[in-house]
């Protein structure tokens, strides 16, 4: 069997390794348009505020180890059309401008996503940058000691214009980030929680203007200079566009079926509507547990899954996808939050009707000095008629975002309230409190809804 995947970061990565576990005697062939196999865009921060010091070194695999392993590597090669009827794709070698063509038995896709550039006047200016991929994490490197920079604009507030901010932040720049959005955060967290982040960004010198629209960029000798929205001006030596991605589909159209959005729809076991093709990552919509219907979810933890189980149903549809809950965390200054499932802010997204309960305590017993006892915000959201756990979310100056894996683990297991109420969790004053927070939370709830 010969089976061809496409892309090399988290889907097709573990597409391939699900392969080598399977069918350690398939011809494998792992095609990367680039010139580096693998970059993960999620270990950016790290490598730009120098705790990584080697770019090179945040990736999955090298194609040394991959094709030590057995698996043929193509990098700088870019499947360029698919020939579903002949099992046949058409090759593009960027290294040689070369072209031929390649035969599959079965074909996985791990197409990802590009990121979605404003179409405003002046787009095409210099020092507008993205924030994705090992090319851009170079140049961004570059900025963050550049003496001209001292005004950065970070366009959209989701996970990547958070990191982007704070870096440069931490770098001593003066960062303003503009989102259409009211709030900072607002998909991934509640007011509680992104008052208190909104604050700290000002506490040390990121001014957020939200509810706000780009209308242009301006600039001078080909560079920018500002941004202009429906609000006010904003000057900027640098712009680093994080308002989101769109799927790269565009030359599948003709050949997949795609949803609304563009995304490639398969079935449960991740099979596309052509037979022998299958698609998974930011390309596709994932199953969502907590509502049991599709949505789009773009992280690392939805790609890799996605991407074992195309590989697992390589041979016949027995694996089916089981969902995901779209649990994430990040650090913004000292504080480090997480969340999972449906918030009382993306309820109304989802279709569901919810109640949440919010719940202030510290980390250890009350004994515990201050400086090692710090704050925990915790929300709980459930469905009010089922008692069904829907989502959380929780934060502190202390690391407490694993709680957020047993609330994962709740919502896949359709656990309620009442059986979060009295969950067994360990306690050890120098680690917790007698009750753990998610047990604090959910008698709370439970006493709500008597």
């Amino acid at each position: 069997m010969k089976v061809i995947v496409v892309g090399s970061s988290h889907g097709g990565y573990e597409a391939v390794r699900q392969l080598l576990m399977d069918h350690p005697d398939a011809e494998i062939q792992w095609y990367e348009k680039g010139d580096f196999l693998s970059f993960l865009s999620c270990g950016m921060q790290l490598y730009l505020e120098g705790v990584v010091k080697d770019v090179n070194t945040v990736r999955y695999a090298t194609p040394e180890g991959m094709r030590a392993e057995g698996v043929h590597v193509f990098v700088q090669q870019e499947i360029t059309k698919i020939d579903a009827a002949n099992h046949k794709v058409t090759v593009e070698n960027h290294g040689d401008h070369s072209t031929r063509e390649e035969s599959y038995d079965k074909l996985i896709l791990s197409a990802g996503a590009v990121p979605a550039a404003l179409p405003v006047p002046g787009k095409d200016l210099e020092n507008i940058y993205a924030m994705r991929g090992r090319d851009w994490a170079i140049k961004l490197k570059a900025k963050t000691v550049d003496p001209n920079v001292k005004n950065v604009v970070v366009i959209g507030s989701g996970y990547i214009g958070i990191e982007a901010a704070e870096i440069f932040a931490k770098a001593g720049m003066k960062v303003t980030i503009i989102d259409l959005l009211p709030r900072l955060l607002s998909v991934y967290l509640d007011e509680e929680f992104t008052d208190i982040l909104t604050k700290e960004m000002a506490d040390h010198g990121i001014y957020a203007a939200t509810g706000q629209t780009v209308q242009s960029f301006e600039g001078e000798a080909g560079k920018v200079t500002k941004v202009v929205t429906d609000q006010g001006e904003y000057p900027a030596d640098l712009v680093v566009e994080a308002a989101g991605i769109k799927p790269n589909t565009a030359w599948l159209k003709d050949l997949l079926d795609l949803d609304e959005t563009g995304r490639i729809k398969v079935d449960d076991y991740m099979q596309t509507s052509q037979k022998d093709i299958f698609a998974v990552g930011d390309a596709v919509m994932a199953k969502f547990s907590a509502t049991g219907k599709e949505a789009p979810i773009a992280l690392a933890t939805v790609a890799r899954r996605q991407g074992r189980f195309a590989a697992m149903n390589i041979d016949k549809p027995t694996h089916k996808f089981p969902g995901v809950t779209g649990s994430s965390a990040l650090t913004v200054f000292d504080y480090k939050f997480a969340s999972t499932g449906v918030k009382q802010g993306t309820s109304q997204k989802f279709g569901v009707d919810v109640k949440s309960v919010f719940v202030t305590d510290s980390k250890r017993p009350a004994f515990v000095p201050e400086k090692l006892n710090p704050t925990v915000y915790f929300k709980l959201t459930y469905d009010p008629k089922t008692r069904r756990v829907m989502g959380a979310q929780i934060m502190s100056k202390g690391d407490v975002t694993a709680n957020i894996n047993a609330i994962s683990l709740a919502i896949q297991a359709k656990l309620t309230i009442d059986d979060l109420a009295y969950a067994d969790f360990f306690f050890q004053p120098g680690f917790d409190r007698p009750w753990n927070i998610m047990n604090v939370a959910a008698q709370k709830a439970v006493r709500n809804e008597k």
